[in-house]
């Protein structure tokens, strides 16, 4: 089976320092690649992207949540923090009715 590699997250400000690093400093790519131990193909992306100028991390579109949303959003994860502790519990009260026995 082939192991899989976890995704890195990168934050704009590291981006952003890593393309001005290529672009004004006139260093190359795969020199400031290999500083910041990252693959020389992320860093040309987000070279390149700067040159488009786009930007270098997309932002997701922000969505209003009503009192409603936020409400349901609440007790759906009391909910799932009630029954992980009842399982517990349930657990609980087995192996202690085995021990007394």
């Amino acid at each position: 089976m082939k192991a899989t590699i976890p995704k890195r997250v990168y934050t704009a400000q590291f981006r952003e320092a890593a393309v001005r690093q290529v672009i004004d400093a006139g260093r190359s790519s795969s020199e400031v690649a290999r500083s910041l131990d990252i693959s020389s193909k992320t860093l040309g992306n987000w070279v390149r992207q700067a040159r488009r100028g786009k930007p270098l991390v997309k932002r997701a579109a922000a969505v209003q949540v009503d009192e409603a949303h936020a409400e349901l959003s609440r007790l759906r994860s009391e909910v799932v923090r009630l029954r992980v502790g009842n399982e517990i519990l349930k657990r609980a009260a087995a192996y202690l009715a085995r021990e007394s026995r």
